[in-house]
């Protein structure tokens, strides 16, 4: 059953972080780990927002935008995976590794769709910037303001809509998901620790600390090598 208020509250926070990640505060509320966990508690599955995010964060944690460089929308892969995440939760009952990592797969490409729309929206706030500061030349100043405002909602529509289109994806996956068989179910939720561990280790061979990546590779290594042997070994 699709939960109309869940799908509009997680667009709603979606497009609020598209917002406050460009445009307004950035007080890093928009960092995938406080995006993610933020949708989770709007769907009432604080769970898989809080799971989905800390491996994004993780995935995401050397990202910068710099200038010029335009890195993958962090944001809009957070918000979008814990929605599908939280909306699958909320039609099987149950908050699982398996539903995380489906999650992940299913919406990680978001980081890069993300990148794109902010390149596009970019040209089209350079053009508002320009008639703004024209506008405050010319003394018009009420008017410069208001063309400031009005460049934030192309954002917060477009990042709002994909978000909310997640949720709706992971509702309607829901009955879909309780007919996985066991086994493909298992390997979900053993791949959960594995995302976990190889994001851990970009983040720490990002991090250029001494032997940190040796150390990080080999310990997602190993948990990749016993998730998958396990895998292999149980029988539904």
């Amino acid at each position: 059953m699709v939960l109309s208020s869940h799908v509009a509250l997680a667009g709603i926070w979606g497009g609020l972080m598209a917002v406050e990640r460009r445009a307004f505060l950035q007080a890093m509320f928009s960092r995938p780990l406080v995006a993610a966990t933020g949708v989770g508690l709007l769907m009432d599955d604080l769970s898989s927002g809080l799971y989905v995010g800390l491996v994004l964060e993780l995935f995401y944690l050397g990202s910068a935008n710099l200038g010029a460089a335009l890195p993958e929308n962090d944001t809009l892969a957070a918000t979008g995976c814990a929605a599908a995440a939280a909306a699958m939760t909320g039609g099987t009952g149950a908050s699982t590794p398996a539903i995380w990592s489906l999650a992940i797969l299913m919406f990680i490409w978001l980081g890069h769709a993300g990148r794109f729309i902010d390149r596009a929206l970019e040209r089209y706030s350079t053009r508002l910037e320009a008639r703004a500061i024209e506008s405050a030349d010319h003394g018009e100043l009420e008017r410069a303001v208001r063309q400031n405002v009005w460049g934030m909602w192309p954002h917060f529509v477009s990042f709002a809509l994909i978000t909310a289109g997640c949720a709706l994806v992971g509702f309607l996956c829901a009955p879909w998901v309780e007919l996985l068989p066991l086994r493909v179910a298992r390997g979900l939720a053993w791949a959960y620790p594995a995302m976990a561990s190889v994001a851990a280790a970009i983040a720490a061979r990002g991090s250029h600390a001494r032997h940190a990546a040796l150390f990080a590779l080999s310990a997602a290594a190993l948990v990749i090598l016993g998730s998958a042997a396990a895998t292999l070994r149980w029988h539904p």
